[in-house]
């Protein structure tokens, strides 16, 4: 028993390529799910997934001028999304459009613009690449900078924790205290931006945002409270990774869909069984009253 649970949980991180996969996706799990947690309680579920196309352009650029250099990549990643949220975001206040529908416009023009830079200059591998990323390709240069950009990520979150939560629950009271919430808003979307960025490598474009948004909507099924809201959905997340990697290992999967669907399959049984507004809890109000009238 004991030699089967090492070869399946311990052998396929004897290589090195597998820690280094194992590493950066736990390092993403601990930044990420928090920042889906506070975009769940802005109501801003699906402008994660705008700001991860709104990146593409910037990584694009940076693959044509250095090739597969991640620090230019991503550089050029933080660039782009920062621009794209600022132009959504005065756009939004020139005209009066949601700020929303500004970014669904912007993050369409951004997904187009990357796309073509990329064809234009690579072939459909390097399309791939950027798109869906390859997590076992992370080299040394990588993983530094993934691990640094999630530990940064995680101390901003620690010292901006408190105004994230009152600028959510009560903007006039933030500025009441004479700070202003904008900043803490345009902060917090840099902060996204930066995260994204560092999971384009891992999960490409297209799925950076999975590990940031599946988890936190997963934990809306068991917790009302922002702590465990926050507990759980980093836990659900380390276990979609280290979950992911082991299929994709056993059973030869691509690594980030095994992880992204991973989480997924968690969000359809929590949906189902949750302790909060799933389809077994509304179940379980609705025949309450019944049982109750029966036994009077």
């Amino acid at each position: 028993m004991l030699a089967f649970l090492d070869t399946v949980f311990l052998v396929p991180f004897d290589y090195g390529f597998m820690k280094r996969a194992l590493i950066a996706s736990l390092a993403l799990s601990l930044a990420a799910p928090p920042l889906g947690v506070f975009l769940m309680m802005r109501g801003m579920s699906l402008i994660g997934d705008a700001m991860a196309h709104a990146i593409l352009p910037g990584v694009a650029l940076g693959f044509l001028l250095a090739g597969f250099s991640l620090p230019m990549m991503s550089l050029g990643g933080v660039l782009s999304g920062l621009l794209v949220a600022g132009l959504a975001g005065s756009v939004s206040q020139m005209t009066g459009h949601r700020e929303d529908s500004a970014m669904a416009s912007f993050f369409l023009i951004s997904l187009a613009a990357g796309v073509m830079l990329v064809s234009v200059g690579g072939s459909s591998v390097d399309l791939t690449h950027v798109l869906f990323g390859s997590i076992l390709a992370v080299d040394t240069t990588a993983l530094v900078l993934i691990a640094g950009m999630s530990s940064l990520i995680v101390m901003l979150i620690a010292v901006m924790f408190r105004a994230l939560v009152v600028e959510c629950l009560d903007p006039l009271f933030l500025r009441g205290q004479g700070i202003r919430s904008g900043w803490v808003h345009g902060l917090f979307l840099g902060l996204v931006v930066l995260n994204l960025t560092a999971g384009f490598q891992t999960l490409g474009t297209l799925m950076a945002v999975g590990l940031m948004m599946l988890p936190a909507t997963t934990a809306r099924f068991w917790s009302k409270r922002l702590e465990g809201l926050i507990g759980i959905a980093v836990i659900l997340a380390l276990a979609a990774s280290v979950g992911g990697l082991l299929l994709s290992y056993h059973l030869s999967l691509p690594s980030g869909p095994a992880i992204i669907l991973l989480a997924g399959v968690g969000y359809v049984v929590s949906a189902l069984l949750g302790r909060h507004h799933s389809l077994l809890a509304k179940h379980r109000h609705t025949a309450t009253p019944l049982d109750t009238g029966e036994a009077g």
